[in-house]
Protein backbone atom coordinates (compact mmCIF):
# COMPACT_ATOMS: atom_id res chain seq x y z
CA UNK A 1 0.00 0.00 0.00
CA UNK A 2 1.38 3.41 -0.98
CA UNK A 3 1.79 5.37 2.28
CA UNK A 4 1.30 8.66 0.43
CA UNK A 5 -2.06 7.77 -1.07
CA UNK A 6 -5.39 6.99 0.55
CA UNK A 7 -6.38 3.65 -1.01
CA UNK A 8 -10.03 4.29 -0.16
CA UNK A 9 -10.46 7.78 -1.59
CA UNK A 10 -7.52 7.92 -4.00
CA UNK A 11 -6.43 11.26 -2.50
CA UNK A 12 -2.76 11.93 -2.01
CA UNK A 13 -1.98 12.90 1.55
CA UNK A 14 -1.24 16.60 1.81
CA UNK A 15 2.37 17.49 2.49
CA UNK A 16 3.29 21.06 3.30
CA UNK A 17 5.88 23.08 1.39
CA UNK A 18 8.51 21.87 3.83
CA UNK A 19 7.49 18.27 3.29
CA UNK A 20 5.96 17.99 6.73
CA UNK A 21 2.85 15.90 6.21
CA UNK A 22 1.78 16.29 9.83
CA UNK A 23 1.46 20.04 9.40
CA UNK A 24 -1.46 19.70 7.00
CA UNK A 25 -3.41 17.07 8.94
CA UNK A 26 -6.52 18.21 10.84
CA UNK A 27 -6.33 17.86 14.59
CA UNK A 28 -9.27 15.43 14.48
CA UNK A 29 -11.91 14.10 12.12
CA UNK A 30 -15.52 14.81 13.03
CA UNK A 31 -17.93 11.93 12.54
CA UNK A 32 -21.43 13.20 11.80
CA UNK A 33 -24.73 11.39 12.10
CA UNK A 34 -27.20 13.96 10.86
CA UNK A 35 -26.41 17.32 12.44
CA UNK A 36 -24.64 15.91 15.49
CA UNK A 37 -20.90 15.32 15.33
CA UNK A 38 -18.18 13.86 17.53
CA UNK A 39 -14.42 13.42 17.02
CA UNK A 40 -13.34 10.08 15.63
CA UNK A 41 -12.43 7.71 18.48
CA UNK A 42 -10.12 4.72 18.03
CA UNK A 43 -11.58 3.20 21.18
CA UNK A 44 -15.17 3.40 19.95
CA UNK A 45 -14.20 2.14 16.51
CA UNK A 46 -12.27 -0.79 18.02
CA UNK A 47 -15.30 -1.71 20.10
CA UNK A 48 -17.48 -1.52 17.01
CA UNK A 49 -15.30 -3.79 14.87
CA UNK A 50 -14.88 -6.32 17.70
CA UNK A 51 -18.46 -7.32 16.90
CA UNK A 52 -17.04 -8.87 13.72
CA UNK A 53 -15.22 -11.37 15.93
CA UNK A 54 -11.86 -9.66 16.24
CA UNK A 55 -9.89 -9.79 19.51
CA UNK A 56 -9.26 -6.38 21.12
CA UNK A 57 -5.64 -5.94 19.97
CA UNK A 58 -6.42 -6.59 16.30
CA UNK A 59 -9.54 -4.44 16.52
CA UNK A 60 -7.52 -1.51 17.85
CA UNK A 61 -5.02 -1.98 15.03
CA UNK A 62 -7.87 -1.73 12.51
CA UNK A 63 -9.10 1.44 14.24
CA UNK A 64 -5.61 2.94 13.97
CA UNK A 65 -5.45 2.12 10.25
CA UNK A 66 -8.83 3.78 9.72
CA UNK A 67 -7.65 6.90 11.54
CA UNK A 68 -4.46 7.03 9.49
CA UNK A 69 -6.36 6.73 6.23
CA UNK A 70 -8.76 9.49 7.27
CA UNK A 71 -5.85 11.82 8.05
CA UNK A 72 -3.96 10.93 4.90
CA UNK A 73 -7.06 11.68 2.88
CA UNK A 74 -7.20 15.14 4.42
CA UNK A 75 -10.67 14.51 5.84
CA UNK A 76 -11.99 16.98 8.40
CA UNK A 77 -15.37 15.31 8.76
CA UNK A 78 -17.17 12.21 7.55
CA UNK A 79 -20.69 10.80 7.71
CA UNK A 80 -21.11 7.83 10.05
CA UNK A 81 -22.51 5.71 7.21
CA UNK A 82 -19.42 6.37 5.09
CA UNK A 83 -17.17 5.63 8.05
CA UNK A 84 -18.85 2.25 8.52
CA UNK A 85 -18.21 1.39 4.88
CA UNK A 86 -14.58 2.46 5.20
CA UNK A 87 -14.30 0.29 8.31
CA UNK A 88 -15.63 -2.72 6.38
CA UNK A 89 -13.15 -2.13 3.56
CA UNK A 90 -10.25 -1.77 5.99
CA UNK A 91 -11.32 -4.98 7.71
CA UNK A 92 -11.35 -6.78 4.38
CA UNK A 93 -7.85 -5.55 3.52
CA UNK A 94 -6.30 -6.00 6.96
CA UNK A 95 -7.89 -9.21 8.30
CA UNK A 96 -9.95 -10.73 5.49
CA UNK A 97 -13.39 -10.74 3.84
CA UNK A 98 -14.96 -12.98 6.48
CA UNK A 99 -14.58 -10.31 9.17
CA UNK A 100 -15.66 -7.56 6.80
CA UNK A 101 -18.87 -9.42 6.00
CA UNK A 102 -19.50 -10.12 9.68
CA UNK A 103 -19.12 -6.40 10.39
CA UNK A 104 -21.50 -5.40 7.60
CA UNK A 105 -24.09 -7.94 8.75
CA UNK A 106 -23.82 -6.78 12.37
CA UNK A 107 -24.24 -3.14 11.34
CA UNK A 108 -27.35 -4.00 9.34
CA UNK A 109 -28.66 -5.85 12.38
CA UNK A 110 -28.31 -2.72 14.52
CA UNK A 111 -31.39 -1.33 12.81
CA UNK A 112 -33.47 -3.84 14.79
CA UNK A 113 -36.04 -2.71 17.33
CA UNK A 114 -36.33 -5.98 19.26
CA UNK A 115 -33.81 -6.78 22.04
CA UNK A 116 -31.12 -9.41 21.57
CA UNK A 117 -31.13 -12.37 23.97
CA UNK A 118 -28.00 -14.55 23.85
CA UNK A 119 -28.35 -17.90 25.67
CA UNK A 120 -25.12 -19.82 26.41
CA UNK A 121 -25.57 -23.24 27.96
CA UNK A 122 -23.27 -26.14 28.76
CA UNK A 123 -22.24 -28.28 31.67
CA UNK A 124 -19.88 -27.22 34.47
CA UNK A 125 -16.31 -26.35 33.51
CA UNK A 126 -16.64 -25.72 29.76
CA UNK A 127 -15.88 -21.98 29.97
CA UNK A 128 -19.39 -20.52 29.67
CA UNK A 129 -18.77 -17.57 31.99
CA UNK A 130 -15.55 -16.51 30.26
CA UNK A 131 -17.12 -16.78 26.82
CA UNK A 132 -20.25 -14.90 27.92
CA UNK A 133 -18.25 -12.04 29.44
CA UNK A 134 -16.04 -11.73 26.35
CA UNK A 135 -18.97 -11.84 23.93
CA UNK A 136 -20.99 -9.30 25.92
CA UNK A 137 -18.01 -6.93 25.90
CA UNK A 138 -17.55 -7.22 22.14
CA UNK A 139 -21.27 -6.72 21.50
CA UNK A 140 -21.56 -3.83 23.92
CA UNK A 141 -24.11 -5.69 26.08
CA UNK A 142 -23.98 -4.57 29.70
CA UNK A 143 -26.41 -7.05 31.22
CA UNK A 144 -25.09 -10.57 31.89
CA UNK A 145 -26.98 -13.00 34.11
CA UNK A 146 -25.66 -16.30 35.44
CA UNK A 147 -28.21 -19.02 36.16
CA UNK A 148 -26.20 -19.90 39.29
CA UNK A 149 -27.00 -16.41 40.57
CA UNK A 150 -30.70 -17.03 39.90
CA UNK A 151 -30.46 -20.33 41.79
CA UNK A 152 -28.84 -18.56 44.75
CA UNK A 153 -31.71 -16.07 44.92
CA UNK A 154 -34.23 -18.92 44.78
CA UNK A 155 -32.39 -20.68 47.62
CA UNK A 156 -33.04 -17.65 49.79
CA UNK A 157 -36.77 -17.89 49.04
CA UNK A 158 -37.41 -21.64 49.05
CA UNK A 159 -36.12 -23.75 51.92
CA UNK A 160 -34.40 -27.07 51.41
CA UNK A 161 -37.60 -28.84 52.45
CA UNK A 162 -39.74 -26.84 50.01
CA UNK A 163 -37.46 -27.22 46.97
CA UNK A 164 -34.51 -29.54 47.66
CA UNK A 165 -33.27 -29.66 44.07
CA UNK A 166 -31.89 -26.10 44.11
CA UNK A 167 -29.86 -26.50 47.30
CA UNK A 168 -26.82 -28.17 45.74
CA UNK A 169 -24.74 -28.13 42.57
CA UNK A 170 -26.26 -29.15 39.24
CA UNK A 171 -24.20 -32.37 39.18
CA UNK A 172 -25.03 -33.43 42.75
CA UNK A 173 -28.82 -33.08 42.88
CA UNK A 174 -29.32 -36.85 43.02
CA UNK A 175 -28.13 -36.79 46.65
CA UNK A 176 -31.10 -34.59 47.63
CA UNK A 177 -33.88 -35.85 45.38
CA UNK A 178 -35.87 -38.62 47.02
CA UNK A 179 -38.27 -39.30 44.18
CA UNK A 180 -36.58 -39.15 40.74
CA UNK A 181 -38.63 -38.49 37.61
CA UNK A 182 -38.38 -42.09 36.43
CA UNK A 183 -35.04 -41.79 34.64
CA UNK A 184 -32.71 -44.74 34.89
CA UNK A 185 -29.87 -42.33 35.68
CA UNK A 186 -30.47 -40.50 38.99
CA UNK A 187 -27.86 -37.85 38.11
CA UNK A 188 -29.83 -36.82 35.02
CA UNK A 189 -33.12 -37.04 36.92
CA UNK A 190 -31.82 -34.70 39.62
CA UNK A 191 -30.30 -32.35 37.05
CA UNK A 192 -33.59 -32.11 35.18
CA UNK A 193 -35.45 -31.25 38.37
CA UNK A 194 -33.03 -28.44 39.15
CA UNK A 195 -33.18 -27.11 35.57
CA UNK A 196 -36.98 -27.10 35.65
CA UNK A 197 -36.96 -25.11 38.89
CA UNK A 198 -34.30 -22.58 37.86
CA UNK A 199 -35.85 -22.16 34.39
CA UNK A 200 -38.78 -20.38 36.05
CA UNK A 201 -36.44 -17.65 37.25
CA UNK A 202 -34.53 -17.54 33.95
CA UNK A 203 -37.79 -17.07 32.05
CA UNK A 204 -38.70 -14.10 34.24
CA UNK A 205 -35.31 -12.48 33.65
CA UNK A 206 -35.78 -12.87 29.90
CA UNK A 207 -39.33 -11.56 30.08
CA UNK A 208 -38.12 -8.47 31.93
CA UNK A 209 -35.49 -7.82 29.26
CA UNK A 210 -38.14 -8.10 26.56
CA UNK A 211 -40.43 -5.62 28.35
CA UNK A 212 -37.55 -3.15 28.84
CA UNK A 213 -36.14 -3.71 25.36
CA UNK A 214 -32.74 -4.51 26.87
CA UNK A 215 -30.11 -6.75 25.27
CA UNK A 216 -29.18 -9.64 27.56
CA UNK A 217 -26.70 -12.51 27.86
CA UNK A 218 -27.76 -15.49 30.00
CA UNK A 219 -25.20 -18.17 30.73
CA UNK A 220 -25.19 -21.25 32.90
CA UNK A 221 -25.66 -24.97 33.27
CA UNK A 222 -29.40 -24.43 33.51
CA UNK A 223 -29.69 -23.04 29.98
CA UNK A 224 -30.86 -26.34 28.53
CA UNK A 225 -32.75 -26.50 25.21
CA UNK A 226 -36.36 -27.57 25.63
CA UNK A 227 -36.81 -26.22 29.17
CA UNK A 228 -37.44 -22.55 28.43
CA UNK A 229 -40.45 -20.85 26.87
CA UNK A 230 -38.65 -18.37 24.63
CA UNK A 231 -40.01 -15.03 23.36
CA UNK A 232 -41.57 -14.95 19.90
CA UNK A 233 -39.49 -13.55 16.99
CA UNK A 234 -41.57 -10.37 17.11
CA UNK A 235 -40.61 -9.82 20.75
CA UNK A 236 -36.88 -10.57 20.72
CA UNK A 237 -34.00 -11.96 18.70
CA UNK A 238 -32.93 -15.10 20.55
CA UNK A 239 -29.54 -16.69 19.86
CA UNK A 240 -29.28 -19.98 21.81
CA UNK A 241 -26.22 -22.21 21.85
CA UNK A 242 -24.49 -24.88 23.92
CA UNK A 243 -20.75 -25.07 24.58
CA UNK A 244 -19.13 -28.49 25.02
CA UNK A 245 -15.61 -29.79 25.66
CA UNK A 246 -15.24 -33.14 23.95
CA UNK A 247 -11.63 -33.74 24.98
CA UNK A 248 -11.82 -35.45 28.39
CA UNK A 249 -8.29 -34.55 29.61
CA UNK A 250 -8.81 -30.89 28.66
CA UNK A 251 -12.15 -30.80 30.48
CA UNK A 252 -10.64 -32.41 33.55
CA UNK A 253 -7.72 -29.97 33.51
CA UNK A 254 -10.14 -27.07 33.97
CA UNK A 255 -11.14 -28.47 37.37
CA UNK A 256 -7.57 -29.35 38.31
CA UNK A 257 -6.66 -25.68 37.84
CA UNK A 258 -9.54 -24.65 40.06
CA UNK A 259 -8.52 -27.12 42.75
CA UNK A 260 -4.99 -25.69 42.86
CA UNK A 261 -6.30 -22.16 43.37
CA UNK A 262 -6.10 -21.43 47.11
CA UNK A 263 -8.97 -18.95 46.74
CA UNK A 264 -11.24 -21.76 45.47
CA UNK A 265 -11.55 -23.93 48.53
CA UNK A 266 -13.72 -26.98 48.07
CA UNK A 267 -13.15 -27.15 44.31
CA UNK A 268 -11.99 -30.77 44.69
CA UNK A 269 -15.65 -31.79 44.57
CA UNK A 270 -15.73 -31.05 40.83
CA UNK A 271 -13.09 -33.69 40.21
CA UNK A 272 -14.92 -36.09 42.52
CA UNK A 273 -18.07 -35.65 40.39
CA UNK A 274 -16.29 -35.42 37.04
CA UNK A 275 -17.99 -38.48 35.54
CA UNK A 276 -21.40 -37.10 36.55
CA UNK A 277 -20.54 -33.78 34.88
CA UNK A 278 -19.61 -35.64 31.70
CA UNK A 279 -22.92 -37.52 31.73
CA UNK A 280 -24.78 -34.22 32.08
CA UNK A 281 -22.89 -32.86 29.07
CA UNK A 282 -24.01 -35.85 27.01
CA UNK A 283 -27.62 -35.18 28.05
CA UNK A 284 -27.45 -31.44 27.30
CA UNK A 285 -25.87 -32.11 23.90
CA UNK A 286 -28.68 -34.53 23.07
CA UNK A 287 -31.25 -31.89 24.06
CA UNK A 288 -29.53 -29.33 21.85
CA UNK A 289 -29.50 -31.66 18.86
CA UNK A 290 -33.15 -32.56 19.47
CA UNK A 291 -34.21 -28.89 19.46
CA UNK A 292 -31.91 -27.69 16.68
CA UNK A 293 -29.64 -25.61 18.93
CA UNK A 294 -25.99 -25.26 17.78
CA UNK A 295 -23.36 -27.10 19.85
CA UNK A 296 -19.95 -25.42 19.84
CA UNK A 297 -17.03 -27.70 20.64
CA UNK A 298 -14.57 -25.53 22.55
CA UNK A 299 -10.81 -25.95 22.28
CA UNK A 300 -9.64 -22.33 22.52
CA UNK A 301 -11.28 -19.17 23.82
CA UNK A 302 -10.64 -17.07 20.70
CA UNK A 303 -12.07 -19.69 18.35
CA UNK A 304 -15.14 -20.27 20.53
CA UNK A 305 -15.84 -16.54 20.93
CA UNK A 306 -15.48 -16.05 17.18
CA UNK A 307 -17.99 -18.83 16.51
CA UNK A 308 -20.43 -17.42 19.08
CA UNK A 309 -20.18 -13.99 17.45
CA UNK A 310 -20.96 -15.50 14.05
CA UNK A 311 -24.05 -17.25 15.44
CA UNK A 312 -25.27 -14.02 17.05
CA UNK A 313 -24.69 -12.05 13.85
CA UNK A 314 -26.51 -14.73 11.84
CA UNK A 315 -29.50 -14.48 14.21
CA UNK A 316 -29.70 -10.69 13.95
CA UNK A 317 -29.29 -10.80 10.18
CA UNK A 318 -32.03 -13.41 9.82
CA UNK A 319 -34.34 -11.29 11.98
CA UNK A 320 -33.63 -8.18 9.91
CA UNK A 321 -34.33 -10.07 6.68
CA UNK A 322 -37.58 -11.63 7.93
CA UNK A 323 -40.74 -10.07 6.49
CA UNK A 324 -42.82 -7.98 8.82
CA UNK A 325 -45.93 -9.77 10.13
CA UNK A 326 -49.16 -9.05 8.31
CA UNK A 327 -51.41 -7.29 10.82
CA UNK A 328 -54.09 -6.30 8.34
CA UNK A 329 -56.00 -9.59 8.33
CA UNK A 330 -58.69 -10.13 10.91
Amino acid sequence: MDPGRDTLTGQVSGAGPDGDREATRPRYVTVRDGKAGLPYSKGLMATSVMAAGLPPLRAFHVAEVIERWLHEGGRCEIASSELREIAARVLEEEVGPRYAENYRRWQRGQERTAPLIVLIGGTTGVGKSTVATTVANRLGIVRIVSTDAIREVMRGIFTRRMMPSIHTSSFDVASLVKEPLGDTDPVIAGFRQQVQAVSVGVAQIIRRAVIEGTDLVVEGAHVVPGFLDLPSPSEAIVAPMVIAVDDVPIHRSHFAARAQDTRSRGQRRYLDHFEDIRRIQTYVRAQAEKHGVPVLTSYSLDATVSRVMELVIASTTAAAAAPAPDLSSS
